[in-house]
């Protein structure tokens, strides 16, 4: 008799997506995806890299990397476009409210980002990995945008962070 499949949770679900998606990410420093939900359902995604018709890092080479620029830090010296930020921009596109919608991340949004998620009106964001940026979970906790880590890209151990 064969093992019964294991079927995944929603959060899980949506994160192992969310890892699929970053695997088209053109940066050659970090790969990012996101997934934005709502009521169990892909709105939008997007990864990290260079906008259309932009040449991508990976031919011309990481500005960051050569100038030996901390993660979490000086964002605007990149020509890549955050995970998040394309998620954000897909859905306005093409005319999607993600109000009350949750995102999934393989990592913590930046502060930048997080700025953007909180006027979009996204209440959770469900991440992998953490983020060298201390000032996205404060800016979070002041907004009531809820966090919750999922260790190792499954909702088995969930650590929701509290606000």
């Amino acid at each position: 008799m064969s093992e019964k499949k294991q079927r995944p949770d929603w959060e899980e679900y949506f994160m192992d997506i969310t890892a699929l998606v970053a695997k088209r990410s053109t940066c050659i420093r970090r790969s990012v995806g996101a997934v934005i939900v709502k009521n169990k359902r892909i709105l939008s995604t997007g990864y990290n890299g260079a906008p259309s018709g932009i040449t991508h890092c990976s031919e011309t080479g990481c500005l960051r990397e050569r100038m030996a620029v901390p993660s979490g830090e000086r964002h605007e010296l990149c020509r890549g476009i955050h995970a998040e930020q394309n998620a954000i921009i897909q859905a306005a596109c093409h005319g999607v409210s993600i109000r009350n919608a949750s995102l999934f991340c393989t990592n913590l949004p930046c502060s930048i980002c997080a700025k953007m998620i909180i006027n979009a009106g996204i209440r959770k964001v469900y991440y992998a990995s953490g983020y060298a940026d201390a000032m996205s979970a404060e800016m979070f906790r002041e907004a009531d945008v809820q966090l919750q880590q999922i260790q190792s890209g499954t909702a088995d151990n969930p650590q929701e962070i509290p606000l």
